[in-house]
């Protein structure tokens, strides 16, 4: 795409008239004598009131060689052309002057409207860049937030895509969460018409229970009853066999005495018995020692004396029976052997 220029030509030749204009005005201010002429426009004027320079310079902006060919067609077309010289052929020098003064004015006017034209195009221009400015910064802007609106809407098209994929996820979810549901309602439907029936089977079996809990409960109490006086009956029975125990064990407590007295004195008989019987072992030992001797001696042709049995007590036998010791008789104050004391009664 082609750079727009910077100035058109109607902008340049405006200010090359404008410029011709205030060159013309300076002159006739300058030289008194030509005050009610207008003196014709030459290539030296031409060049002196314009140039490339002034030109770019007064316009603001402009390349120089576009500048350039435009000042060579314009200086051709007011200098070569002959409207800066006009001749006219057959006409008094009177009405060629006033001729020459109407082509000024009009020039003059036309230079005004120029300059007028200017200044408004001027200012629109100024008001053009300022608007041009303006509308660079909010197209700058516009165009930041377009970026952002970009970047917000890349990120909502993300999210809804994540959502929609969510979505579908919760409607395939949804879907199976309705067939548990619906199994579920089955076997809701199924566990209370179960429940039902076992409520009802558990009211009759209740029923049965309560039926038979108030038939035992009637048994129990009469077998209760009943035990109660068979225990009452059993108790007098044991109270008179416990009095009749207890005379017994009295009686037999009183016999249990009698015997270990018996038991008691019956040892005390046992030594002395064993004590005499020592005495008799020592007298035997005694008479067999003597026997002995006696058969050891030569023997002597004598009658033997016949004993007499009553009266054949050897007087060591004699003094034995006499130093044997007699079993000491129990006192009121001695204990009794361990082996001969009274066991409880049970």
């Amino acid at each position: 795409m082609a750079r727009p220029a910077a100035v058109s030509a109607d902008q340049i030749r405006a200010t090359v008239l404008a410029m011709l204009a205030e060159a013309h005005d300076a002159n006739a201010s300058t030289a008194p004598g030509a005050a009610g002429s207008a003196s014709p426009v030459t290539r030296e004027r031409f060049r002196r009131a314009v140039s490339v320079r002034r030109l770019r310079a007064r316009l603001g902006a402009g390349d120089p060689a576009v500048l350039s060919r435009a000042l060579n067609a314009i200086e051709t077309e007011l200098v070569q052309a002959g409207l800066t010289q006009v001749a006219l052929p057959g006409l008094p020098d009177a009405i060629a002057e006033q001729m020459r003064a109407l082509w000024a004015a009009a020039v003059s006017v036309q230079l005004d409207d120029v300059v007028r034209l200017k200044t408004e195009a001027r200012d629109a221009m100024d008001s053009a860049q300022a608007a041009r400015h303006d509308a660079a910064l909010r197209v700058e802007l516009l165009r930041v937030e377009l970026a952002d609106l970009r970047t917000q809407l890349s990120a909502r098209e993300t999210e809804l895509a994540t959502a929609r994929a969510e979505c579908r996820a919760a409607l395939g979810t949804l879907a199976e969460r309705e067939q548990t549901a619906a199994a579920l309602r089955q076997s809701a439907e199924q566990a209370t018409r179960a429940l039902d029936e076992a409520r009802t089977a558990q009211a009759a079996a209740l029923a049965t229970v309560h039926a038979r809990y108030e038939s035992l409960s009637k048994r129990l109490l009469q077998e209760t009853e009943h035990q109660r006086h068979a225990l009452a009956t059993e108790r007098e029975r044991l109270t008179t066999q416990l009095a009749d125990a207890q005379t017994r064990i009295a009686a037999l407590e009183g016999l249990r005495e009698r015997l270990l007295d018996e038991v008691t004195s019956g040892r005390d008989a046992h030594r002395q018995a064993a004590a005499e019987a020592a005495a008799l072992s020592a007298v035997i030992t005694e008479q067999r020692r003597t026997l002995a001797a006696l058969q050891t001696q030569p023997a002597v042709p004598r009658r033997p004396a016949r004993p007499n049995p009553a009266r054949s007590v050897h007087p060591g036998h004699a003094a034995a029976v006499a130093a044997a010791p007699r079993p000491p008789s129990r006192t009121p104050g001695t204990p009794r052997p361990s082996h001969l004391r009274r066991r409880p009664s049970p």
